[in-house]
């Protein structure tokens, strides 16, 4: 049973992570955190989540990012320096998860979620105005973009999709589409910085290794859907279907960080 869970999990992050150009954070994490009321030993701590979330994204994040070289979806002059700035990030982040207790890494997932959500509903149009920047601007924005995103971003366990979106729609004038791909680039090479990191840390057990390594596996299946839904979801349904999920990933972590904090 526990590995019918792990693996059904993995599936549908990965299609998430497809469709969206997240990490599947959004999901895993919550996820994890809400798993002992269908079974009793997926009683899983914020930094264990957060560990699994991570591993599993270098699964669907590189397989995605072949996909997108196959498919020549992929701007390699924008991914190399905005995958430089997620592999120095990340290398930070298993030293902040393993100072930081579970109750206070659940707010901050909070509110990082409601401000990027925030950003995207209401700051964000659908379509940005084109920015025009030099090349070495360019490259630095890529780079401290990045490094910002893969720091905060894998040390919560959220990949970084839903930080960089807005991010890049603002500053660079990006659209929807070119951003999936980079965000996929993104995410694998901060998720194999940011497991390494957690490794080195102790964060990562063997429990954690095994959920971690399923849930990577089998969302492998849910990226081949994901990518073929992309190219079907008009821009308006894809932008409402992405704050639909930031609502339920919002409001289910506002849950725990009241149980955390005890104010029922």
């Amino acid at each position: 049973m526990e590995f019918l869970c792990l693996a059904v999990l993995g599936i549908f992050t990965g299609c998430l992570a497809s469709l969206f150009g997240l990490g599947g954070g959004m999901i895993i994490v919550p996820a994890m955190l809400y798993g002992h009321y269908i079974l009793p030993q997926f009683n899983f701590s914020t930094h264990e989540a957060i560990a699994i979330s991570v591993m599993q994204m270098i699964f669907s994040s590189v397989f995605g990012t072949i996909f997108n070289i196959y498919k020549k979806k992929l701007d390699f002059q924008d991914a190399i320096f905005l995958g430089l700035g997620g592999l120095i990030g990340a290398a930070f982040s298993g030293i902040l998860v393993d100072n930081i207790s579970s109750k206070h890494l659940t707010l901050l997932f909070l509110v990082v979620s409601l401000i990027t959500f925030y950003k995207f509903a209401f700051s964000i149009k659908g379509t940005p105005a084109q920015v025009i920047l030099s090349t070495q601007k360019k490259i630095f924005t890529l780079i401290i973009i990045g490094a910002l995103t893969g720091v905060f971003a894998i040390s919560l366990g959220i990949g970084g999709g839903v930080l960089l979106m807005p991010l890049l729609m603002q500053y660079l004038g990006f659209d929807a589409k070119k951003i999936l791909p980079l965000s996929l680039f993104f995410i694998a090479c901060a998720s194999i910085s940011g497991t390494t990191s957690f490794l080195n840390h102790g964060i990562m057990e063997q429990n954690i290794l095994h959920a971690g390594l399923i849930i990577g596996s089998f969302s492998l299946i849910g990226v081949l859907i994901g990518s073929r839904l992309v190219d079907i979801i008009l821009p308006r349904n894809h932008r409402a279907l992405l704050m639909i999920l930031y609502i339920v990933s919002i409001l289910a972590t506002f849950n725990k960080v009241l149980i955390y904090y005890e104010v029922y």
